[in-house]
């Protein structure tokens, strides 16, 4: 009799962690997989009774992932309480109050051919020092599964479930306790007399969103909603949506534009202009009205939030991309006394890591990245001052900066790159200038950071940052420089097909 390994019609792709939670292909998230994957997790934490709540975004992948979830779940000796379609911040506030584990199947906003499960213990996110126990965990979930006998296995040969399961009645009290975190913070009258365009797309939290902003006065113009998913990216702003936003601003004469990615963890804030302003300021502006006593950021950052935090006497540390690296410093900056930690990363994602206070009333820590509470404090903080949002951030030190993202970039061509250039001596930087050229406007290389990619510092101030993506065949670049036109041309630069920078280092160390 064959193992159920041995009857598999197909060679079975093993979900790997990224710089937050697993991601995938969805042909590659079968059942099979999804199920190993959520077992492997409930065993590393010693979970075997109790709850687990879950949710999910809006892919068309996300309803079938989740059953294989919840069976996972049950198998393990819990019950899932199903949360809804709910953003990745709600389902993790409300696990964290509840001092349960919570589970999201969302691909955040990667295209809608992905997918991902992003794993909460009951005290927080799934850190990098967890990931080795889980995958140990997850191993040997495998190997028992693939040793039984093909005909008494619950999948097929094509890794789906024999008997698919329906979802579960929808339990609505995570919704709500988000929903009234947001009303409890802010004053009832916030946005009184403000009109605000809501970029509804595909967000998962579009409707908690909304519902928010009316609640506290605004008038909500809602646009774009779509029932195709749409991969909306923070860090990858294109040409296109820049030209959407300006023409949403010229249309609707709004206060702002506000939106979120797929999952609603990463912020859309749209200035009255309909001009996009990047997480790692936005991070700023929050972290000063949170009267923060430390920040953790990304590498990736740019310098202006060095200055002005520093202008602000708060204590920062940068770290490398991804959340669990900033709850770790957060975390170390608890244990040394601080009692007003907070964290963001570049795409916006906001993070609150002590129950604290904001304008004089209580917020719980929500250590995980967040999208509703900076376009709030952004909001509200230009409604106070009854001034425009643009000014909010007209008063940041005026580096500017911008992302993009290349497809179809080999991660060993990545690694290759990153691991020849990483020591930074003399003849390298040299070297770079065979594709930072000064004929395209760049200085010399004066620096190079290896701490997560390669951030190149060039004479005439302008910084490069170069970071593979972590479970994809993606290359970002991220620029800061002088003006808003410089920062957008280093991305092209970098970028441009066919013979871009990227494209030039892809030749080179191609081969």
């Amino acid at each position: 009799m064959p193992t159920l390994r041995e009857a598999l019609i197909y060679e079975p792709a093993e979900l790997s962690f990224g710089t937050s939670g697993l991601r995938g292909l969805v042909t590659d998230m079968t059942d099979l997989e999804c199920y190993i994957n959520v077992r492997g997790f409930l065993n590393y934490i010693n979970k075997s009774s109790g709850l687990v709540y879950t949710a999910g975004d809006l892919r068309f992948s996300t309803p079938r992932i989740l059953a294989a979830t919840h069976r996972a779940i049950i198998d393990a000796g819990c019950e899932p309480v199903f949360c809804g379609f709910i953003p990745t911040p709600a389902v993790a506030l409300y696990g964290l109050k509840q001092g349960e584990p919570s589970i999201m199947v969302t691909g955040s906003h990667i295209p809608d051919d992905r997918n991902g499960i992003k794993f909460n213990k009951a005290d927080g996110e799934v850190l990098k020092a967890d990931e080795v126990g889980i995958n140990q965990a997850v191993l040997a979930v495998r190997e028992a599964l693939y040793a039984e006998p093909a005909d008494e296995a619950a999948f097929g040969a094509d890794g789906a479930f024999q008997v698919t399961d329906e979802l579960p009645e929808m339990l609505e009290d995570a919704s709500h306790d988000y929903l009234e975190r947001y009303l409890d913070a802010f004053p009832i009258d916030a946005f009184r007399d403000k009109t605000i365009v809501l970029y509804e797309h595909s967000a998962v939290g579009r409707d908690l969103i909304k519902a928010v902003l009316k609640r506290l006065g605004a008038t909500v113009i809602p646009v774009g909603r779509s029932e195709r998913f749409i991969p909306i990216d923070t860090e990858n702003v294109t040409v296109e949506d820049q030209r959407y936003f300006k023409e949403l601003s010229e249309k609707h004469q709004p206060f702002a534009i506000v939106s979120t990615d797929g999952d609603s963890d990463r912020p859309f804030v749209i200035d009255e202009n309909g001009v996009f302003h990047r997480g790692d300021e936005l991070g700023a502006v929050v972290a000063e009205a949170l009267e923060a006593d430390f920040a953790a950021y990304p590498i990736t950052s740019s310098d202006g939030v060095d200055t002005f935090l520093a202008d602000k006497s708060v204590p920062a540390e940068r770290t490398r991309v991804g959340s669990p690296y900033v709850i770790v410093a957060m975390q170390e900056a608890q244990a040394a006394g601080r009692r007003r930690t907070v964290g963001w990363e570049a795409n916006g994602g906001f993070l609150v890591g002590n129950d604290t206070t904001i304008y004089g009333k209580p917020l719980m820590k929500l250590p995980t990245r967040d999208a509703l509470l900076p376009i709030l404090v952004a909001l509200y903080t230009a409604s106070q001052r009854n001034s425009k949002v643009s000014d909010v951030f007209a008063e940041l030190p005026q580096r500017f900066t911008q992302a993009g993202i290349i497809d179809n970039f080999p991660p060993e061509v990545s690694r290759a790159i990153l691991a020849y250039f990483a020591d930074g001596n003399e003849a390298r930087r040299e070297e770079l200038g065979q594709y930072f050229t000064s004929e395209d406007g760049f200085g010399a290389v004066t620096e190079i950071n290896s701490l997560d990619g390669l951030r190149l510092y060039f004479d005439n101030g302008d910084i490069a940052h170069i970071r593979p993506s972590g479970n994809a065949p993606q290359l970002r670049i991220y620029s800061v420089a002088d003006s808003q036109e410089r920062a957008d041309e280093v991305v092209g630069l970098a970028l441009k097909e066919p013979d871009g920078i990227y494209r030039r280092l892809e030749e080179r160390f191609g081969h």
